[in-house]
């Protein structure tokens, strides 16, 4: 033992070497895939030397003499910051993920090559003006150089073992499509269940529970709209249904990608318009945006500079939202409905054609090849017709073809880089419905005060009779799409006599224009009824007063729940649990704050209702789909409230005796479930279950002390769905900012995440600390802390190893 002991102590000293030596390796390689932040770099095609300065975030400013000479400096800082990223994106789009991280991507993968966005985003391409395939072009190059300029590929390129691909001018158009999926899905699976719905229900129950708007509607033009009557009993009668046909976890929490934009006009502010936008998404590690301004000679006007500040999106070359001193503009997802399901009639004695509005057509058939990384190349058949890929069938076996307006030409291209110049709001308008992106709610506002809403980006223009929300048969005549709306035909405002505009994902309009728009799915109406009360609570506004509103976390939503629970509690006779709920009730402020736990009994009460409620329609539905779930009803709230107000017993599900047995079963699961944990029901903060997992992509699949240090703290969040501030664990304000054209000086921009993608940088999760306060941020970067001066020459070698 003794000599062995002597051994060891031996070879120990060697071993720490060795050990000290593999680390300090590994750090000096993680450190030579730093971005460069100082000196001068020569550079490719230049035409004039560009400065980039960052400030204490990182915030860049690029400074140039030409356009294109900017485009390709940002080209290049997005790949030294955000390369990783930025492929992330293009290849979930293209469905190209197994490429780089092996057969455990393919399903991803298979679902998204069914539609070709590759090949789309090529035809794109070529079908763009010279002047944006130029555009596209300069930045691709800039892109390259930036990745090449790297001592060592970017850091996940090190863990995942695999080289980085160049870029191409089609990637480009490849982050716009991953856009229109991560808005919309690409799936439709919302109008799938609604035909399941429709054949199994009476008319009267299916319109009952997918109506679009009730009294919480805040349109900005028209009124709300009026819940449909209840289904008698003699329509449809739950009560009778076999017991069998329920399922446990019924309905997910009701949440969905979108945001909030609101203004106000100049005369309500300081002679400018005000704008502020807080665009919701899922929160990763580097965010999805990244803070840049970029000033450049305007072209129009001799001696005069562009000056563009907000939030840029790596892989394309535009400010997407944010200032240029003269207009400031902001997005929210519409929600308006631009993907329907076509019935696809094969001709009965040959599968491969099928019937169309002309005569029978034959299905084409694209032969996709999937490549794995360590992995067996897949075929995938991906089958089409002239309105789009084969991707699903109706509740009676027959095929349907999406047809999406992310698959039409058209749908992407660079106009929104031309608000960079705009100079009023009738510009901005004009760019924005010529915009070839995802179609988004868009508000603008200009120096001399003027503020409008419009939709920005392209909408199919539909024939009439047929029903969007289900699936049709196309091959009638004059039946399905015919291009796209014309400008003219937008729903548009502006300068509204109430000085205030809002958004926020729920329907907009009504009548004519909403036939036009259609419903995809729109928000319940709380948050943009709360944020236009909020508006209408002023005369005069600052951007302290936008923040404000921004960060109401107020539970009015909730506010009728919790006296119910209080109400259901009240009626019941004494137990343990119920004593204890009764006493957390008592900490309600009204706040989706941290600390309340009556917040969190509220909310998860509710839902435990609504889950209860809606899993009786769901049965009924099985009796002719055993498999059926739910889709996302964003308008639950109406169904659920109006039959727990009126209680009819032929609508209560099978289960349950009467109506108060279900609620005082609802709350008596609520309340077994958080007694069951440490501390029981009083330690059942909203803090605990809102608490922040905001990560790294590939934290998942690294050891935990390696994930904690690339995610961010796990800090408890206040703020919830229904109302101004959103926020869950991983998805809300992907940024915050308020901003008048003209005065940016006292504006505000808050991002969590941080705006480098390198651990080792000073830049990783800037800011992030301030955006889980809402403490504002400058929204113009502030001092240069760093400064690279990128220099033209003819020619530069590649030499990332």
């Amino acid at each position: 033992m003794t000599a062995a002991l002597r051994q060891i102590s031996r070879l120990l000293p060697g071993l720490l070497i060795l050990t000290l030596l593999l680390v300090g390796t590994a750090w000096l390689v993680l450190r030579g895939s730093l971005p460069q932040y100082d000196g001068t770099v020569d550079m490719t095609a230049l035409t004039a030397p560009v400065t980039v300065e960052r400030d204490a975030l990182g915030s860049v400013t690029l400074r140039a003499q030409d356009r294109h000479d900017l485009v390709r400096a940002l080209g290049y800082v997005h790949a030294q910051e955000r390369f990783f990223e930025m492929d992330l994106m293009r290849r979930k789009a293209a469905g190209e993920l197994a490429e780089l991280f092996g057969p455990v991507a393919l399903p991803a993968d298979r679902k998204a090559r069914m539609h070709r966005m590759r090949a789309r985003a090529s035809a794109i391409l070529e079908g763009l003006p010279a002047i944006q395939r130029e555009l596209l072009d300069v930045y691709r190059d800039g892109v390259n150089e930036g990745l090449d300029a790297l001592m060592v590929r970017p850091f996940p390129y090190l863990l995942t073992r695999a080289r980085p691909l160049a870029w191409r001018s089609e990637d480009s158009i490849l982050v716009v499509k991953a856009m229109y999926f991560m808005l919309s899905g690409g799936d439709n699976r919302r109008e799938l269940a609604f035909s399941t719905m429709r054949a199994a229900l009476p008319e009267a129950a299916y319109r009952f529970l997918t109506a679009g708007g009730g009294a919480w509607d805040a349109p900005l033009i028209g009124t709300a709209l009026e819940w449909p009557r209840l289904p008698s009993a003699d329509e449809l009668d739950l009560h009778k249904l076999d017991p069998g046909l329920m399922h446990d976890d019924e309905y997910s929490d009701d949440f969905l990608p979108g945001s909030n934009s609101f203004a106000v006009a100049g005369s309500l502010a300081a002679g400018a318009a005000l704008i502020a936008n807080d665009m919701h998404l899922v929160l990763r590690v580097p965010n999805i945006w990244f803070r840049a301004r970029l000033i450049y000679p305007n072209t129009h006007q001799t001696g005069l500079m562009n000056d563009i500040i907000g939030a840029s999106l790596p892989g394309t070359p535009a400010i997407v939202v944010g200032s240029n001193r003269k207009i400031a503009w902001s997005f929210t997802n519409s929600y308006g409905d631009y993907a329907d399901w076509v019935r696809v009639i094969h001709h009965p004695e040959d599968a491969s054609r099928y019937r169309s509005a002309t005569g029978w057509s034959s299905v084409t058939i694209h032969r996709e090849i999937l490549r794995a990384r360590g992995g067996d190349d897949e075929t995938l058949d991906v089958y089409e017709t002239e309105w789009g890929p084969v991707l699903a069938t109706d509740h009676d076996g027959t095929p349907l073809a999406l047809a999406w307006a992310a698959h039409r030409s058209g749908a992407v291209n660079m106009e929104l880089t031309l608000l960079e110049q705009a100079k009023t709001v009738n510009e901005a308008i004009t760019i924005a419905q010529n915009a070839g992106i995802p179609a988004q709610n868009f508000i603008v506002g200009d120096r001399d005060g003027k503020i409008a809403w419009t939709i920005a980006g392209r909408i199919p223009a539909r024939t009439s009779g047929y029903d969007p929300t289900l699936p049709a048969d196309w091959s009638k005549p004059d039946t399905g799409w015919n291009g796209w709306l014309m400008p003219t035909q937008y729903p548009l405002i502006v300068d509204p006599p109430e000085r205030r505009l809002w958004t926020a994902n729920a329907r907009t309009v009504d009548g004519l224009l909403l036939d036009r728009l259609g419903d995809g799915g729109y928000d319940l109406g709380a948050r943009a009824m709360q944020i236009r009360d909020g508006l209408r609570e002023h005369g005069h506004f600052s951007p302290a007063s936008m923040l404000a509103i921004q960060l109401d976390d107020r539970a009015l939503f909730l506010t009728r729940w919790k006296k119910f629970l209080e109400l259901t509690l009240n009626r019941m006779e004494p137990a343990p649990w119920h004593t204890e709920m009764q006493q957390a009730l008592l900490d309600w402020n009204g706040h989706a704050s941290t600390d309340s736990v009556a917040y969190r009994l509220v909310r998860a009460f509710r839902q435990e209702v609504i889950d209860s409620v809606l899993s009786g329609f769901a049965a009924a539905i099985r009796r002719n789909d055993p498999n059926f779930v739910l889709p996302k009803l964003n308008q639950a709230e109406y169904v659920v409230w109006t039959l727990i107000e009126h209680r009819p017993q032929h609508l209560l599900p099978p289960v349950y005796a009467g109506w108060d047995d279900l609620l005082v079963s609802c709350a008596k699961r609520v309340a077994i479930r958080m007694q069951s944990l440490p501390g029981g029901i009083a330690e059942r903060r909203w803090g605990e279950r809102n608490t922040a997992r905001i990560r790294h992509p590939l934290s998942s699949i690294l050891p935990e002390f390696v994930a904690n240090w690339l995610d961010m703290r796990k800090d408890a969040l206040p703020g919830d769905i229904h109302m101004p501030r959103v926020q869950t664990p991983d998805f809300g304000a992907s940024q915050r900012f308020a901003v008048a054209p003209g005065d940016e000086e006292h504006g505000y921009f808050e991002m969590p995440g941080g705006q480098s993608g390198h651990p080792l940088s000073p830049y990783y999760g800037s800011g992030h600390a301030d955006w889980v306060a809402g403490k504002p941020t400058p929204f113009l970067p502030g001092p240069p802390r760093q400064t690279l001066r990128l220099h033209p020459v003819t020619h530069r070698a590649t030499n990332t190893p």
